[in-house]
């Protein structure tokens, strides 16, 4: 239990680059994109030659000609697309009493184009963090807070997991996180706090609760497909965590998929989120891909050194482990593409995140991976960039985000390519608009180049 809080809790703290970006505000000057194909994603549909006017963090005006100030900042968006920002919703910020590194993090978000961040390790300073952005004090993506974790090892009873769930709704975070190593007793005075207390909770399923419980109890959103292969795995009461293994990988093989079409069902009507974050179970879990390569893969560049190796001995560790068998493991992963594939296809609501910083995970970069293993697992580019746009403004609530219109908050991203025919067009990116601040390409490679290790 103590190796796997450790594991999710490995992140990369060691930054201290400090560096300045030049961000273009619109609310000292108008920003104006011309001569651009919108991707609006309220359908799939491209708006072409477009004038997009962006004013006082909001989007202005969107047409074939749009009047603008004379000092306006135009931007030539000739055979280029604007995309709404994309949402994170498993992201990592340092857990620590320091705001620099959480800032630089940010930055990797945000010259991504991830305009909005779900942090899923929380900390006291998250909250002041989430109120500097709030202010403009800080440039980084909207973020929405956890707190502290609640697993085996902070929460030892069921009184103490009552109370903790009231100090964090009253300490002001957005959502409660669940790790590993809850039980039955300790689960249920947390979620039924919360359900009291009016605070959403949301990631891991831990083995001993399972996912029908999970269900049962309203999790916001299971992230990582977690208890779902488990629950389809005959005898599964009888082995313990150890043998069927992180998310299920030594017993997937096993799974009886004539019972997927239940669990479909029960997501669906209870509204259970789900965010997959497989590119873990590609990169991290999967014996074909070779861990030493991450180090000359151009997003290792950003992470420590140190991080780098202890990213490279857990994937070594995981391969030796005596349960680990690389034929089961490929049928496993096999399965969650299909899980996922089941989930768009039944009307689950699916959520882009991919635990970053975590094993072989830079934050922002690996969110473009992630899309591109969600259209692996069958979705159409247009569906996959949902789960990162207008499924993330439904899951939250917002009525001007996630898409690209007139009246909408301008959080957008300038592609060198259409992410609705190629989804790999997500990482040319040009530029980016993060809450009406533009940020230009040569800025952007500048502050990028800053943070290389």
């Amino acid at each position: 239990m103590k190796k796997l809080l450790c594991l999710f809790a490995l992140l990369a703290v060691n930054l201290h680059v400090v560096f300045a970006q030049q961000w273009v505000d619109s609310r000292d000057r108008e920003l104006v994109i011309t001569g651009v194909n919108v991707v609006p994603m309220d359908e799939e549909r491209v708006l072409t030659n477009q004038m997009v006017l962006i004013k006082d963090g909001k989007i202005a005006a969107i047409g074939n000609k749009v009047k603008h100030t004379k000092n306006a900042l135009v931007i030539d968006g000739k055979g280029k697309y604007l995309m709404p920002g994309l949402a994170e919703m498993h992201a990592h910020v340092p857990p620590i009493d320091d705001l620099e590194p959480m800032k630089e993090v940010l930055y990797l978000f945000a010259a991504n184009g991830i305009t909005t961040i779900r942090g899923m390790l929380g900390h006291a300073k998250h909250l002041e963090l989430r109120s500097m952005i709030n202010r403009g004090e800080v440039n980084g993506p909207t973020f929405y807070t956890t707190g502290p974790s609640f697993n085996g090892i902070s929460v030892k009873t069921a009184e103490a997991g009552s109370d903790m769930v009231r100090k964090q709704k009253e300490a002001g975070y957005d959502f409660l996180k669940l790790h590993p190593g809850l039980t039955k007793e300790t689960f249920g005075a947390i979620s039924s706090t919360a359900n009291e207390v009016g605070i959403p909770f949301a990631g891991h399923v831990s083995f001993g609760v399972g996912v029908w419980r999970a269900i049962d109890a309203g999790y916001s959103s299971i992230d990582h497909l977690d208890g779902f292969v488990e629950a389809l795995v005959p005898g599964i009461d009888s082995l313990t965590e150890q043998q069927a293994g992180l998310f299920g990988m030594f017993v997937g093989h096993r799974a009886d998929e004539s019972g997927v079409p239940k669990l479909m069902r029960a997501l669906k009507e209870k509204n259970i989120w789900v965010v997959p974050t497989q590119s873990l179970a590609e990169r991290w879990f999967l014996a074909s891909y070779d861990p030493e390569l991450f180090r000359n893969d151009p997003d290792s560049k950003y992470m420590n050194p140190k991080t780098v190796d202890q990213w490279i001995q857990s994937k070594k560790n995981l391969v030796i482990n005596p349960n680990y068998n690389p034929v089961n493991v490929e049928k496993f992963v096999a399965l969650r593409r299909k899980l996922i594939k089941e989930c768009q296809q039944a009307g689950v609501g699916l959520l882009l995140g991919c635990d970053a910083p975590q094993v072989f995970n830079v934050p922002g970069f690996s969110t473009h991976h992630e899309l591109a293993y969600l259209v692996n697992c069958g979705l159409t580019p247009y569906e996959a960039l949902r789960t990162g746009t207008v499924n993330v403004a439904k899951y939250l609530k917002l009525t001007d985000s996630g898409v690209v219109k007139a009246g909408a908050k301008a959080d957008l991203i300038l592609l060198n390519g259409n992410p609705l025919t190629d989804i790999s067009s997500t990482r040319k990116i040009e530029g980016v608009v993060l809450n009406g601040k533009w940020l230009s390409k040569s800025e952007r490679d500048a502050g990028l180049k800053k943070l290389e290790k």
